[in-house]
């Protein structure tokens, strides 16, 4: 357990310090090969059967992508354990890199900041593009309250995608486990659309990257009402989080809003078409605002606290 926790302590300490690497990102040399896989198999023609060519050659697509590397991280593995070196500082600091690589939470607290600074500041139109960055709906018409809705929706949802389901995989299944979820997530966002395009050959990629998140975005939406506001969190997730379109989104959302006493959700544009969405957190709570994306990002931050506290006082009491 001891060696659990000081992989997961490291990963979180590069990422504090050296936040995303902006060049030679292992996963921006995996997106630049899937693509070369994409647009081999990506070719079934539209017919009475695409549907189910598209999902078959859209599962050997991510097969063909994933398992090769997550059996490579394998070996490695067993390799710096088992093999001449046996060498547990090696060991640590392989594990440490590859949670590292897999983390996002300093650049999803940077990205917020990019957000929230010109808010602040009264420049919206610097606003609208910086919360482009990591939202799929269109801004250029956002008033301040609507981005600060899709940067604190955005926050709270990524604080489980990014940094805790990393985490909960690393722990479950050790170097592997990590690298097959951060591949599969990755997947799921390039491929994971339901526009013409990938609309069948996507669907294994959004479907695995939904079970991959089904425990640790419950986990995280746990954490969430832990350190807020625990009967709205528990309440918002039971009544609005179920009638999401994403199973995991929503419980994460519906938790983190009911924790801050936040009003988020409805609708919203995407791709020029209005979209109807639920709204999130409870009747009675505050319209979102530049406090709030503070305030979301405060709380992932904690959560990440809490999940180390946890580990290590697992490690204490089981050595």
């Amino acid at each position: 357990m001891w060696f659990s926790f000081l992989v997961v302590l490291l990963a979180v300490a590069l990422d504090y310090k050296f936040a995303e690497v902006s060049r030679h990102h292992p996963l921006v040399y995996f997106g630049n090969a899937v693509q070369c896989i994409e647009r081999l198999l990506n070719r079934a023609k539209t017919n009475s059967y695409f549907g189910f060519v598209g999902k078959l050659l859209g599962v050997i697509a991510w097969c063909l992508a994933v398992l090769p590397l997550v059996w490579i991280s394998y070996l490695i593995e067993q390799w710096l354990v088992h093999g001449p070196l046996h060498s547990a500082v090696l060991s640590w600091l392989f594990a440490g890199s590859v949670l590292y690589f897999a983390l996002g939470w300093r650049s999803l607290m940077a990205h917020a900041e990019a957000i929230a600074r010109p808010l602040k500041a009264g420049d919206i139109n610097a606003a609208r593009q910086a919360v482009a960055m990591i939202v799929s709906r269109d801004t250029q018409g956002l008033n301040a309250i609507q981005i600060s809705n899709a940067a604190s929706e955005s926050v709270l949802e990524n604080g489980a995608d990014a940094i805790f389901a990393a985490i909960f995989w690393f722990l479950l299944l050790g170097v592997p486990g990590v690298v097959l979820y951060r591949l599969a997530n990755t997947l799921d966002a390039m491929w994971g659309y339901k526009h013409r395009r990938y609309l069948h050959f996507g669907w294994a990629a959004a479907r695995i990257d939904d079970v991959l998140n089904y425990l640790p975005a419950r986990l995280a939406a746990i954490s969430y009402a832990l350190l807020g506001n625990y009967h709205s969190a528990r309440a918002c997730w039971k009544s609005q989080g179920v009638n999401w379109k994403s199973p995991n989104a929503g419980p994460v959302m519906a938790a983190g809003a009911g924790a801050l006493n936040l009003r988020l959700g409805g609708g919203s544009v995407y791709q020029g078409q209005w979209q109807d969405r639920p709204l999130l957190g409870p009747a009675t709570g505050e319209d979102p605002s530049v406090f709030a994306i503070d305030a979301s990002c405060l709380l992932v931050t904690r959560v990440l606290a809490l999940w180390l506290a946890v580990l290590w006082v697992a490690a204490l009491l089981c050595g």
